[in-house]
Parts: C-alpha cells; sequence; structure tokens
C-alpha cells in the first residue's frame, strides 16, 4: 500500500472515530437532558404553596383559583402535566411568565445575551492569563515567584464569590480606586457592548475565579510534560530551551487544559448567578433567583434546562477540539 492510500486511509479512520463519538455524545446527552427534565420538572413541583393562589393573589375567590388551575392544567395528574410541559418545549413554546406576563423566551433570550457576554469577556481575560501564569510557574517551580502567585491562587479559588465581588467593589468602586460602578445596572434599549464599564467588576470577579483554578492545572500539566521523555530527549539533542518549551512542552499541555477550559466555561453560566445577584446585573442568574423567589416556575424550568443545554454542548464541543489536537495515534477522546 502506497504511503498516499495509507494516508487516505488513516483520515478516513479519524473520521470516522470523530463521527461516532459526535454521535455517542448527542445520545448522551439527549438522555442526559431527558432525565434533567423529569428533576427539574419534580423539583419545582415539590415547591411550597398553590402557584394559582400566588398567581392571582389572597384576594381571589375559590372559583378564580380553580379556573385558573384548570388553565394551567395544574389539575391535571403529575405525570399529565409533565408531558404538557415537555411537549411545549419540543415545540419551542416556553410558557408565559406568571410574574410578568411575558413570554419565557423574550425574558431568557434578552438575559442570556446578557450573560453570555460577561462570561465570554471573562474567558478571554482568564485563559491567556491563566497560560502565561501556568507556564511561567511551571517553568520556575518552588521559586519564590511560583510559591507567591500559586498562594494567591489559592487563596482566590477558596474564597466565596460574593466575598471576592465585594472585596473588587471596595477597592475599585468605593473605597480605594473610583474606577468602575459598584452596580452593573444596564440602561434599557443601548446595547451592552456600549455599557462595558458598567460590567467590568462582574467580568473581573470571574474572570479572577476562573483563573485562579485554571492557571494551576496548566502548572500541574506543564510540570509533567517538563518532566516527560520526549522533553528530556529534546534538551539532550541539544535544542535551545526555548524551542523545547513552545514546540514540544505547551502544544502537549494544551489537550487536558482545552478540556479544563471546556468546564470551566460551562460552570461559569451556572456560577455566575451569585455574582450577578451581587452586582444587580440583569442576566441569567439574577432571572433565575428573582424567579425562585417569586415561585415563577416556567422561568425557573426554562433556566435551569438552557444552562444544562450550554453544559452539555461545550462538552461535545470541547471533545471535537481536543480530538483535533490530539495527534493521530496518542488516543483522544473515546
Amino acid at each position: 500500500m502506497s504511503h498516499q492510500k495509507r494516508n487516505l486511509l488513516r483520515g478516513s479512520n479519524r473520521a470516522g472515530a470523530t463521527l461516532r463519538m459526535i454521535a455517542r455524545r448527542l445520545a448522551s446527552s439527549v438522555l442526559l437532558l431527558c432525565i434533567m427534565s423529569v428533576l427539574v420538572f419534580a423539583a419545582t413541583q415539590a415547591l411550597p404553596g398553590d402557584i394559582a393562589q400566588m398567581v392571582l393573589g389572597r384576594d381571589s375567590t375559590p372559583e378564580q383559583v380553580d379556573r385558573l388551575r384548570s388553565a394551567l392544567n395544574l389539575d391535571a395528574p403529575v405525570w399529565r402535566q409533565y408531558l404538557i410541559w415537555a411537549g411545549n418545549l419540543l415545540q419551542g413554546d416556553f410558557g408565559v411568565s406568571f410574574v410578568s406576563r411575558q413570554p419565557v423566551f423574550d425574558i431568557l433570550q434578552t438575559r442570556l445575551s446578557n450573560t453570555v457576554v460577561v462570561v465570554l469577556l471573562s474567558f478571554l481575560i482568564s485563559i491567556p492569563l491563566s497560560l502565561v501564569l501556568g507556564v511561567y510557574t511551571a517553568v520556575n517551580a518552588d521559586r519564590v515567584s511560583d510559591r507567591v502567585i500559586l498562594f494567591f491562587g489559592i487563596a482566590l479559588n477558596a474564597m466565596p464569590e460574593f466575598v471576592l465581588a465585594l472585596l473588587l467593589v471596595l477597592l475599585l468602586s468605593v473605597q480605594v480606586f473610583h474606577v468602575f460602578p459598584g452596580v452593573a445596572l444596564l440602561s434599557p434599549g443601548v446595547s451592552i457592548w456600549m455599557q462595558l464599564p458598567k460590567i467590568a467588576l462582574p467580568v473581573l470577579t470571574l474572570a479572577l475565579l476562573q483563573a485562579s483554578y485554571f492557571y494551576r492545572l496548566v502548572r500541574a500539566t506543564m510540570i509533567d510534560v517538563l518532566a516527560s521523555d520526549y522533553v528530556e530527549f529534546a534538551r539532550l539533542k541539544g535544542m535551545p530551551r526555548r524551542n523545547v518549551l513552545w514546540r514540544q512542552a505547551v502544544p502537549n499541555a494544551l489537550v487536558p487544559a482545552v478540556q479544563a477550559a471546556g468546564t470551566i466555561f460551562a460552570i461559569s453560566f451556572g456560577g455566575v448567578v451569585v455574582i450577578e445577584y451581587v452586582f444587580a446585573f440583569p442576566g441569567l442568574g439574577t432571572a433565575l433567583a428573582d424567579a425562585v423567589g417569586a415561585r415563577d416556575i416556567k422561568v425557573v424550568q426554562a433556566i435551569t434546562l438552557t444552562i444544562a443545554l450550554i453544559f452539555f454542548a461545550t462538552n461535545i464541543v470541547t471533545d471535537l477540539i481536543t480530538m483535533a489536537l490530539t495527534p493521530p495515534g496518542r488516543g483522544g477522546v473515546r
């Protein structure tokens, strides 16, 4: 068999493995989403109180409550309520908010776009910062600079989100420096991209939390790679130190780093709830907190499933990037 045919066969096998991986991931994600939808529906059904009574208020009559319960299918068996709700979701119908009387899709669209901007901007800060710090501390492992950076990284990672957010408000808004607004209240009708200074503190808080974990993972991976046989062999061959670092060590440390970055990105959509609440930022997190407080079940269900969908989609994309970065014959995502 010629060299060209072997390359074509190898490429075909790799493409087939990628398609099989995508099919498995999609199938498992659909199954997990179905399970998640059941859990979300059951959790919202377990919340105390009568939804119809809460919507109509205390002055409503029993007849009015019964009519609303019938209109919302609340008098049907739980399993039937779930099937009606799931069927509506499959048709793109998220329902109507009990509190604002707005379509849940409209609420979700606006809040999700705001949260996506915050998460993406924080990612654009934390990922390059983590890579630089991770490589630097790995090369200078156990030196004073490494220990100092590691101390601050662990301290930030152990700090609750609201504590770090309040510290940044005191440092950059209220007490020491007056650089950014202490709250992230956006002006309605104005693009969020025109109001970036208002979201600077939420973005910085989330970026520091992401970097405090991600840089330590890059550091640990780089230390393992620098101690590997192929890096040592490159050194013995007389390859310059800079080439060994950037051509041998860093590319081989990227695969686990990409997987961790994908996980951090997905988790950020759930972890941003506290940060958004502290800064009064109109994002997905504050919408979820407000909906839980008001028992706006349709909004709670839609936001929770959206976060789950983002998590599953991010994992699939991360696996694809990992396979693209993994050289043939070195394994990869199975």
